[in-house]
């Protein structure tokens, strides 16, 4: 299982993603509030899982 934390502002999201373990699994980012940075964002989780990323 991951977790993903969101610190949520106006212009943009500053983001971290951990497993159950404590383990860094991405170390944190910012993304834009914009529909491209949030497909970055799921990019970036599909990006480490084993789960085939659909077509944004």
């Amino acid at each position: 299982m991951i977790y993903i934390g969101i610190d949520v502002a106006k212009y943009k999201h500053d983001c971290f993603v951990t497993n159950q373990d404590g383990e860094v699994l991405m170390s944190p980012f910012t993304i834009p509030n914009t529909l491209d940075g949030f497909n970055e964002l799921i990019t970036r989780i599909y990006s480490i899982t084993s789960n085939p990323m659909p077509i944004l």
